[in-house]
Order: structure tokens, then C-alpha cells, then sequence
């Protein structure tokens, strides 16, 4: 499934879902790269 997160206030990442973290942030992979970032 395709989520978004964002990371700082104004860069916005889309990529496939991983997982979800204690902190309420998810993480979405990319091309092999996990990003970590708050839920849109």
C-alpha cells in the first residue's frame, strides 16, 4: 500500500508502507531506502 509521510515541515515522501512506529511516525520504502517520517 502507498503511503505519505513527511519529514521536517515541507519535504513530502511517497513510497510502499513498511511498518509503524511506537513514536506514531511509519516508515515507507523507496527504491530500497526506508524513510521515516509523520503519516499526511
Amino acid at each position: 500500500m502507498l503511503r505519505t509521510i513527511t519529514i521536517g515541515s515541507c519535504i513530502y515522501v511517497q513510497g510502499i508502507f513498511v511498518q509503524t512506529l511506537a513514536s506514531g511516525m511509519i516508515a515507507v520504502r523507496v527504491d530500497g531506502k526506508i524513510f521515516k517520517g509523520r503519516p499526511v
